[in-house]
């Protein structure tokens, strides 16, 4: 402990500030796990579910294990940034709606966007049965059939449906960003990773 040899099982140490190794390996211990998915098409994002594969199948046993649960959710079809935790305070602090965290996509529609499309999803969106969407930002990308839409909430099938409200098709959707946290460009479909010191942080 701290380059000390523990010498009683009794010593207490702080494992979150304590550099512990054992047969000089280091412990990494955390007392909450974070981890960042690169999730593909055809999961669902929950914990267990009757109807098909979620996305704590795509992880390994020990992290199964852990209690993991998604922080907020993905389409079955939508791929990308999918967090999963076993911290409900700070994921409970992502979603909330107070707390206005971004979350970016990226988005392939059928037909052309438009400037006119940009400026209805600054003003915020109407949907057919009463919901009212805030302000959004959609930036068109070269062909006007792509583009990177970011928004602060995260209700049913919101971002397809506001596409379909300006008259557009999905055809594809990515989220790449949650608050500060940028999906790792190096992570497969399918992937995963533990979230970094710095990543945390600034979560």
């Amino acid at each position: 402990v701290d380059d000390v040899p523990a010498r009683s099982a009794e010593e207490k140490a702080d494992p979150e500030q304590a550099v512990i190794a054992v047969n000089g390996e280091l412990l990494n211990w955390r007392r909450y796990t974070w981890v960042m998915l690169n999730k593909p098409a055809g999961y669902l994002s929950a914990t267990e579910d009757g109807r098909g594969a979620t996305v704590l199948d795509l992880l390994p046993q020990d992290l199964q294990r852990q209690g993991l649960f998604p922080v907020g959710r993905l389409d079955k079809d939508t791929e990308g940034l999918l967090l999963l935790t076993n911290e409900g305070g700070l994921a409970h602090d992502l979603l909330s709606p107070r707390h206005h965290v971004d979350k970016e996509y990226y988005v392939e529609v059928a037909g052309r966007l438009t400037e006119a499309d940009c400026r209805a999803f600054a003003q915020g969106l109407s949907l057919g049965d009463g919901l009212e969407c805030k302000s959004a930002e959609l930036r068109l990308l070269e062909d006007g059939s792509r583009a990177h839409v970011t928004l602060r909430e995260g209700k049913f099938h919101q971002v397809k449906r506001m596409f379909q409200a300006v008259g557009k098709e999905v055809i594809y959707l990515k989220r790449l960003r949650m608050g500060t946290l940028i999906l790792d460009e190096n992570l497969g479909i399918g992937e995963y990773r533990p979230l970094t010191k710095e990543e945390l942080e600034k979560l």
